[in-house]
């Protein structure tokens, strides 16, 4: 496994101050789409796609640094991933990623913001955090750290990253560290079976001085804030979490149902096996849809407590294992053809499978939090 090069970017500045417009969401989707095929293959997102997220404005969405003082909401978000994953789940993931690591970053402190956001608001934060890794100790002025760590999807491409490693000799204490992407060694190991493109390589430090200032704990990343400020900063990162990492498992989704009808012949209707297949498909798809489209609706207005947590988490971990049941079904009806490598059914059912294995998607993990505070 080698390392791979920094890539040659400046951080994007635009003219444009808000995110996610539909327009420039389709824009998006339609040139991932384009380039779909090829990052699968070649293992990455091209500079065409890049650039379309950016103009999308996912990296910015939630900046504290938005020059229009605006602030971004989930559910917008939501939108625009499961949009463009239906052309390349790739990119969804890269870019939501992307808008969800600025929200850990506002929890830095003011000049750590500032900083990090000095030259755009767009800037794009990679991180790997869950399990923290490597090593932190107490240095004159911050913290100099050690480490590899497994999978941080986005690294190439990213601006900063955001570390998590155990901090000093206190049992427990884990912080945030961020880093600047040209501090970072980006080891090209990621070859997985779906999401082939998102460039989920592991990552590595050598004694890094990290100031105060661009370090948090660790907790402070994930948890509410009572404090008052915008509610896309301040709520819980599981209430919208596990629906935004499920996003592009539906986009895909959606794609494979499309692919599926479209292959099916004029006399197809008459198989009952391909039209059963086609119905039931479509209709628990549908149904996430409905679903956690109401789910992460709550996230941008509702309770913030346990039970509103657990009831997403339960939402989206059970979704996204009827999407998976959804597309087994569609790939089983394809025949032969949809299991070629280059077929888009195919590709979709891997990038669905691998959406599924995310830790946040875990269904045991859901079903226990939403058991403890439902029953009794």
């Amino acid at each position: 496994m080698h390392a791979l090069a920094l890539a040659d970017r400046t951080p994007t500045t635009t003219r444009q101050h808000a995110t996610l417009r539909p327009a420039e969401v389709a824009h998006a989707a339609a040139v991932s789409a384009r380039y779909a095929r090829q990052a699968d293959e070649q293992g990455g997102l091209s500079d065409a796609t890049l650039a379309a997220l950016d103009v999308a404005g996912f990296a910015r969405h939630f900046s504290p640094g938005r020059p229009d003082g605006a602030h971004g909401t989930f559910t917008e978000l939501f939108d625009a991933a499961v949009a463009v994953a239906e052309g390349c789940p790739s990119a969804a993931w890269c870019g939501t990623l992307w808008a969800v690591h600025a929200r850990y970053a506002a929890r830095l402190p003011e000049e750590g913001r500032a900083e990090i956001w000095a030259r755009s608001p767009g800037t794009r934060i990679a991180a790997a955090i869950l399990p923290p890794a490597g090593r932190a100790e107490r240095a004159p002025g911050g913290w100099r750290l050690t480490g590899r760590w497994s999978m941080a999807s986005g690294a190439e491409w990213s601006d900063w990253l955001l570390l998590a490693a155990p901090a000093g000799e206190q049992p427990g204490a884990v912080r945030a560290y961020a880093v600047p992407r040209t501090a970072v060694t980006v080891h090209d190991t990621w070859d997985g079976t779906g999401l082939r493109a998102t460039g989920s390589h592991a990552v590595s430090v050598r004694e890094v001085l990290v100031p105060d200032h661009r370090t948090a704990p660790f907790a402070a990343l994930l948890a509410g804030s009572p404090d008052p400020g915008p509610r896309c900063h301040t709520v819980p990162a599981h209430l919208p979490g596990p629906l935004l990492f499920a996003a592009p498992a539906l986009g895909a989704a959606r794609h494979a149902l499309a692919a599926f009808t479209e292959r099916m012949p004029a006399a197809s209707p008459a198989d009952g096996g391909a039209a059963d297949a086609l119905a039931r498909s479509a209709t628990e798809i549908d149904s996430v849809a409905l679903l956690w489209r109401r789910a992460i609706g709550r996230a941008d207005a509702g309770p913030t407590d346990a039970a509103a947590v657990a009831r997403n988490r339960r939402d989206a971990a059970y979704g996204v294992e009827t999407l998976v049941t959804a597309v087994d079904r569609l790939l089983r009806a394809g025949g032969g053809a949809a299991r070629g490598g280059t077929d888009p059914l195919q590709r979709c059912w891997r990038d669905v499978h691998t959406v599924a294995a995310h830790g946040a998607l875990r269904t045991g993990a859901a079903a226990q939090a939403y058991a403890a505070v439902t029953v009794g």
